[in-house]
C-alpha cells in the first residue's frame, strides 16, 4: 500500500501541468455501481488494497453511507496515473445516485470538465441518469458512458449474445439522444457516444474488469470471449486481462477534456462579467499567473478548523495565508490553509495552480457557489438547484439543555448541504426542517442523533406547500403607521415564459446582473417596461418599480425589497412561499424627511398593501407532486395501478417489456408517506421503483379549505384566512 502522503506528493507535483489534469465526477442513477467502480481507481492509484476494490466503497464513508449502502455525499479525490508513458493528475469527485441527495450532484458538476456517466445494464437509462447527463450537460462537462453490471445480462436475464447486443445499443441510443436533446448546439454532434469512437465502455465494476474497442484492439478480446467469460463465472482471467481502471483512465485521459481546453467554452457560460478584463482573459486561459478566481462547490463545519470550502480553481495559484475577496459578504479573508482531499482524509499542501480542484481552510462566512477572487469581480452564476425541499419536520430537542446546540447542529448541516431548510417558528418554538424526501430526513435526523448526540422528537412528514393567484388585482393603496408615507401596489401572475426562465435560474435572484437578465425576462414574454423596472427576484417572484417620478424612492428601494421579500416569503393564506407572482408599485408619496422613512414605517406600508392584494386576486395553494417509475412483473400490475389512484395518483403511461411492466404515474407528495411498504405488501417485494420531483401543480379545490385550516393552525395562526379589508386598514 502507498501512504496517502507519496500520492499528496506526486498530485502537487502534477497539479501544474494542466495538458495532463482531468477535472471529472462519476455520475449514475442510484445503484447503478459509481462508488464501486471508484474502488477501482483508488486501488490503481495504491490507496486501497485491490482485492477490497469493489468492496470497500472507500469513497462512501460516512457511517450513514455505509449502514445503508447509499453515496449521499460527493467525495472528492486527487490521484495521479501513468498512461502511455505520461503521467495525469485526475481529480475525481463521486456523487450520489439518490434523488434526495441530487443538490450534491448539482454543486459538484461546477467543479467538472467531464463526467463518466454509469448505466445499469438490467435497467438501463433511468430518471435520474437523465437528470444528472442534464445537469452535467448544463454546466457543459462532457460525457463518457461506462455500462455496469453486464455480466447480469447473461447470468440472470440469460440473454442470447444478439439479445445482450441489442440490450446494449439501446441504452446507448438513449444516452444520444439525450445528448441530443440537453447538448448545446456546438455539441450536439461532438459529445455523440458510441462504441465506435471509445467513448463507451462496457464490464463489471463488482468483478473489476471492463473493455471498450481501444482496449479489445489491445488485448485481443473478443465480445465472445467476454460473453463465454461471463457465462462461466470467470471473472478473475477478465479482470486480469482487461482490469476496469484501464478501460477507464483510457477513456477519461483520451476523451474528456482538460481545464485548457474546457475552459474556453465553459467559462462564457457560468460566468457574465466582462472577459476583455485580466480576471477573464485569465479564467478562459486557465492562467496560474492571473487573479485568482476560485468558486466553491462545497462547504463543510469541521469543528478544529472551522468552514472548509472545497471548489474549482477557474486562474490564478491559491497559497497560504492570501487574502481573498468574497463576494457575497463584500469583504476579504485570510486562508488559513489549502488542502486536497484523499476520501475522508484533507491533507494540507503549500499551493495549487488554476485548473485543479482544492479545499480552502479557515474561510468564514463561505457558501456553496461562492466566488472567492484575488480582487473583486464579478460573480460567478448561481449554482440552480433542480428540486427543493418539498417535505418537512419539526424537529424539537428532548432535553432543554440541548436546544441551543441544536439550533447550531441544523446551522451547520443547512450551509454544509443547502437543499435543507431550516425555520424557527418564533410563535411556537418549533424548529422545521425541510428537505427533498423521506429519506433525507432519515439522514438529518441520524445526524442530529448519532453524530451529534442530541436526543430529538420529530412529527410526521409535513408537506411544503406554495401559495399563487389567479387573476391580477389592485392598485391597492398601503400606508404606514405615522400616515406620511403610502404606496399604491398590484399584483398579477407572473408570464408563464418569465416564470420559466426564473425556475430554470436563467434570471438569478436578488436584483437583475445587467442587462442580459433584463432581455432574457423581455424575451420570455414580460413587457419591455417591466423588466426594466424588475428590482428584486425573490423566490420566483418579481418586485417592480413602475412609479414615475416619485421623490426618495431609491433612498427606500432597500426596504421595499425587504418588505417584499418578507410577504413572498410567507403568504396571506396559509403563511407558505409565494411562487410566481409580480408586485408593482405604481405610485408612492413619500415624507420628505428621512426619520419619517424608517423600517418601522416602510415595511408595513409594503407588505400589507401586498397582502390585500393578493387576497383580492384569489390566492391559492399549489401541492408538490412526484413522478413515480414502478418496474413490476405482470401479475401485480393491477395491484399497483389500485395502489396509485389509491393515493390520487394520476397514470400518465405504462409499457411492457417480456414478463416485466413499467407503470409511471404522477402522484401527490402528500399522498406517498407508507407509499414504500404499501408497493412491497401490494407486490410481494418484487416491484423496482424509483422517484423524482415533478414541480407544483394546484391543490384541488374540495381539499383547499381543509389543508389551509390544517397549516395556519399548526403555525398557531387563527383557523380563518383573513379578509383583504384587514390589511387595509
Amino acid at each position: 500500500m502507498v501512504r496517502k502522503e507519496y500520492v499528496v506528493e506526486e498530485v502537487q507535483k502534477l497539479m501544474h501541468n494542466r495538458e495532463n489534469i482531468r477535472n471529472i465526477a462519476i455520475v449514475a442513477h442510484v445503484d447503478h455501481g459509481k462508488s464501486t467502480l471508484a474502488d477501482s481507481l483508488l486501488a490503481k492509484a495504491g490507496l486501497i488494497s485491490p482485492e477490497l476494490a469493489g468492496k470497500q466503497r472507500f469513497m462512501d464513508f460516512e457511517e450513514f453511507e455505509q449502514a445503508h449502502g447509499v453515496t449521499i455525499k460527493a467525495s472528492n479525490i486527487s490521484l495521479g496515473f501513468n498512461r502511455g508513458g505520461k503521467d495525469y493528475l485526475i481529480n475525481l469527485i463521486d456523487t450520489p445516485g439518490h434523488v434526495d441527495f441530487g443538490g450534491h450532484v448539482t454543486r459538484a458538476m461546477r467543479a467538472v470538465d467531464g463526467v463518466i456517466l454509469v448505466v445499469d445494464a438490467v435497467e438501463g437509462v433511468m430518471p435520474q441518469t437523465e437528470t444528472v447527463l442534464r445537469q452535467a450537460i448544463k454546466e457543459r462537462a462532457q460525457p463518457v458512458v461506462f455500462i455496469n453490471k453486464v455480466d447480469r445480462l447473461i447470468n440472470e436475464l440469460k440473454l442470447g449474445p444478439e439479445d445482450m447486443q441489442a440490450r446494449l445499443v439501446k441504452a446507448i441510443t438513449r444516452v444520444n439522444k439525450l445528448i441530443t436533446q440537453y447538448a448545446p448546439p456546438e455539441f450536439k454532434e461532438s459529445w455523440q457516444v458510441s462504441v465506435e469512437n471509445g467513448r463507451v465502455a462496457i464490464g463489471s465494476a463488482f468483478h473489476k474488469w471492463g473493455i471498450s474497442l481501444p482496449i479489445m484492439q489491445k488485448t485481443g478480446l473478443t465480445f465472445k470471449d467476454i460473453y463465454n467469460h461471463c457465462a462461466a463465472g470467470t471473472h478473475k482471467e477478465l479482470c486480469a486481462r482487461a482490469p476496469v481502471e484501464d478501460v477507464i483512465l483510457e477513456m477519461a485521459v483520451t476523451h474528456l477534456p482538460n481545464p485548457l481546453t474546457a475552459q474556453k467554452y465553459r467559462i462564457p457560460v457560468i460566468w457574465h462579467g466582462d472577459k476583455e478584463t485580466d480576471a477573464g482573459k485569465s479564467m478562459l486561459a486557465c492562467d496560474p499567473k492571473g487573479k485568482v478566481c476560485f468558486v466553491a462547490t462545497a462547504v463543510i463545519m469541521d469543528e478544529h478548523a472551522g468552514e472548509v470550502a472545497t471548489g474549482r480553481l477557474f486562474s490564478g495559484t491559491l497559497k497560504r495565508g492570501q487574502e481573498l475577496w468574497l463576494a457575497s459578504q463584500y469583504h476579504t479573508e485570510k486562508i488559513q490553509q489549502i488542502a486536497v482531499y484523499m476520501g475522508p482524509d484533507r491533507i494540507l499542501v503549500d499551493e495549487v495552480p488554476a485548473g485543479n480542484i482544492a479545499a480552502l481552510v479557515g474561510v468564514k462566512g463561505v457558501f456553496s457557489g461562492e466566488t472567492i477572487s484575488d480582487g473583486e469581480i464579478a460573480a460567478f452564476e448561481e449554482i440552480k438547484h433542480y428540486s427543493e425541499p418539498v417535505v418537512t419536520k419539526c424537529v424539537e430537542a428532548k432535553d432543554p439543555k440541548d436546544l441551543t446546540k441544536l439550533v447550531e447542529v441544523l446551522r451547520k448541516m443547512a450551509k454544509e448541504d443547502p437543499t435543507i431548510r431550516v425555520e424557527l417558528m418564533p410563535e411556537t418554538g418549533e424548529h422545521l426542517v425541510s428537505g427533498m424526501g423521506e429519506y433525507h430526513l432519515e439522514l438529518i435526523e441520524y445526524k442530529i442523533s448519532q453524530e451529534h448526540g442530541i436526543k430529538v422528537e420529530t412529527s410526521p412528514p409535513i408537506v411544503v406547500y406554495k401559495e399563487a393567484i389567479e387573476n391580477d388585482a389592485g392598485p391597492v393603496e398601503g400606508k404606514s403607521p405615522n400616515k406620511h408615507n403610502k404606496f399604491k401596489v398590484t399584483v398579477e401572475p407572473l408570464e408563464p415564459g418569465a416564470y420559466d426562465v426564473l425556475v430554470a435560474g436563467e434570471v438569478g435572484s436578488g436584483r437583475p446582473k445587467g442587462k442580459d437578465h433584463i432581455e432574457k425576462l423581455i424575451a420570455a414574454g414580460m413587457p419591455r417596461d417591466d423588466a426594466k423596472g424588475v428590482r428584486d427576484v425573490y423566490l420566483n417572484n418579481v418586485l417592480i418599480d413602475a412609479t414615475k417620478g416619485v421623490q426618495y424612492m431609491n433612498e427606500v428601494m432597500e426596504l421595499l425589497i425587504q418588505g417584499f421579500e418578507e410577504a413572498m416569503k410567507a403568504g396571506p393564506l396559509a403563511y407558505e412561499k409565494v411562487s410566481g407572482v409580480k408586485v408593482k408599485v405604481v405610485d408612492a408619496a413619500l415624507h420628505e424627511d428621512a426619520i419619517h422613512r424608517g423600517p418601522a414605517q416602510i415595511l408595513p406600508a409594503i407588505r400589507r398593501p401586498i397582502y390585500a392584494a393578493l387576497l383580492t386576486a384569489g390566492v391559492y395553494l399549489l401541492e408538490p407532486k412526484q413522478k413515480f417509475f414502478v418496474q413490476t412483473p405482470q401479475e401485480f400490475m393491477a395491484s399497483v395501478i389500485n395502489e396509485v389512484q389509491g393515493r390520487r395518483g394520476q397514470m400518465l403511461d405504462m409499457t411492457q417489456e417480456e414478463e416485466s411492466t413499467t407503470v409511471i404515474a404522477k402522484v401527490p407528495v402528500a399522498e406517498t408517506f407508507g407509499f414504500a411498504n404499501s408497493l412491497r405488501g401490494a407486490t410481494q417485494g418484487r416491484a423496482i421503483w424509483y422517484y423524482e420531483n415533478m414541480g407544483y401543480e394546484k391543490l384541488p379545490a374540495q381539499l383547499q379549505d381543509k389543508v389551509v385550516r390544517q397549516i395556519r393552525e399548526r403555525k398557531g395562526k387563527k383557523p380563518e384566512v383573513p379578509a383583504p379589508t384587514e390589511f387595509m386598514e
